[in-house]
C-alpha cells in the first residue's frame, strides 16, 4: 500500500517537473508534434522510410537510422522474392517430386531427403549469382557506389511488364512485389513451424 501511495506520489510531481531541453526546444513538445507510424501509431515515424515505395512507418528496431536504405531495400526484395519461390516450392512438393529425388510429405525433410550436396550447390551457385548480378561488390560498403543503381533493379523483365509503363505505374509493381514479398517471408515461417511443431504435413 506504501509503495503504490508513493507511486502516486512520484507521477504526480513528475507531471509538473519541467521538461528536457534540446537546443531551446522542449522535448516533449517535439514528441507531441511528431508524425506517428502508420503501421505502429505509439511509434514516431522514421523519418528515412519518407519517399521510398511501400512505406507504411514500420521500423521498430530502428534500422533505418543505422544502415543504407538502398542496402535495406535491398535485403527486403531480395528476401522476398526467395520467400515467394520458397513457399511456392513448400507446398508444392507435397504432391509433385522432381524426378530422381525421394518423395517426402513433410517439407521440413526435403533438405535431409536430397542430401548435402545439393543443398551446398543452391549455396554456391546462389553466392555466384550474387557475385555476378552486382559486379563482385557485395558488401554494404561498396554494393551501392554506383549512385545511379536502383535496389533490386537487375534489368530482369523477360516477359516486358514494365515496358511502356510510367514511373507511376512501375512503383506500383514494386509496390505489388514488396507487399507479396512481405506477406510471403511471415507465410514461410509459419508453414515451417507448423510442419515442427505438429509433426505432420502441410496440408
Amino acid at each position: 500500500m506504501k509503495a503504490a501511495i508513493l507511486a502516486t506520489i512520484v507521477g504526480t510531481a513528475a507531471a509538473f517537473a519541467p521538461s528536457h531541453q534540446k537546443n531551446g526546444v522542449s522535448v516533449s513538445t517535439t514528441v507531441l508534434n511528431a508524425e506517428m507510424s502508420e503501421s505502429l501509431p505509439f511509434l514516431v515515424k522514421p523519418k528515412n522510410l519518407k519517399g521510398w515505395v511501400g512505406d507504411v512507418g514500420f521500423d521498430p528496431l530502428g534500422f533505418s537510422e543505422y544502415f543504407d536504405m538502398k542496402w535495406l531495400r535491398e535485403a527486403e526484395i531480395k528476401h522476398g522474392r526467395v520467400t515467394m519461390l520458397a513457399t511456392l516450392g513448400f507446398v508444392l512438393q507435397q504432391w509433385w517430386t522432381l524426378p530422381g529425388l525421394t518423395p517426402v510429405a513433410d517439407s521440413n525433410m526435403a533438405p535431409s531427403a536430397v542430401g548435402l550436396g545439393p543443398m551446398l550447390q543452391i549455396v554456391f551457385w546462389g553466392g555466384v549469382l550474387e557475385f555476378w548480378t552486382n559486379k563482385g561488390k557485395v558488401t554494404m560498403l561498396d554494393m551501392f557506389e554506383d549512385k545511379d543503381r536502383v535496389p533490386g533493379d537487375f534489368g530482369f523483365d523477360p516477359l516486358g511488364l514494365a515496358v511502356g509503363k510510367s514511373q507511376e505505374e512501375k512503383d506500383l509493381m514494386q509496390y505489388k512485389e514488396i507487399k507479396n514479398g512481405r506477406l510471403a517471408m511471415l507465410a514461410i515461417g509459419g508453414m515451417i513451424h507448423h510442419n515442427w511443431i505438429t509433426g505432420e504435413p502441410l496440408f
